[in-house]
């Protein structure tokens, strides 16, 4: 379920094979007196019944690929990772895209800093 500034991504529980989650994703511009506007990012949730929260942030250049960093998050508490959270609903993730565009301001084709990347766990 995608709505601006959040998006929830669940697993319906009993199905043989699939993993149980639940997991919240929610996402704002922040500024930073060093760095620039970043991405804050703060997801909460639930894997198989273990409760995880965990906050992180991007470079305005660098937020677009949120869903790796996002999927690197749950793996890392969990999530298998032939589980996706947001590319299993392409509509939700261009409605996410979209929506953080908008909120960082961002316009297609602007310059990427590529020391950005490192620090942004890619």
């Amino acid at each position: 379920m995608f709505e601006p500034g959040h998006v929830h991504r669940a697993n319906v529980p009993g199905i043989p094979g699939m993993q149980e989650f639940s997991i919240d994703v929610y996402y704002e511009a922040r500024p930073n007196a060093t760095e620039g506007t970043m991405l804050h990012v703060r997801m909460v949730g639930e894997i198989e019944g273990r409760h995880f929260e965990e906050e992180f942030e991007m470079h305005r250049d660098t937020a677009f690929n949120f869903a790796s960093v996002i999927s690197k998050v749950a793996v890392k508490n969990g999530l298998s990772a032939n589980s996706t959270l947001i590319m299993r609903n392409h509509k939700e993730y261009d409605l996410m895209f979209e929506d953080i565009r908008r909120i960082l301001g961002a316009k297609p084709g602007e310059q990427v800093n590529f020391d950005h990347l490192d620090k942004d766990g890619f």
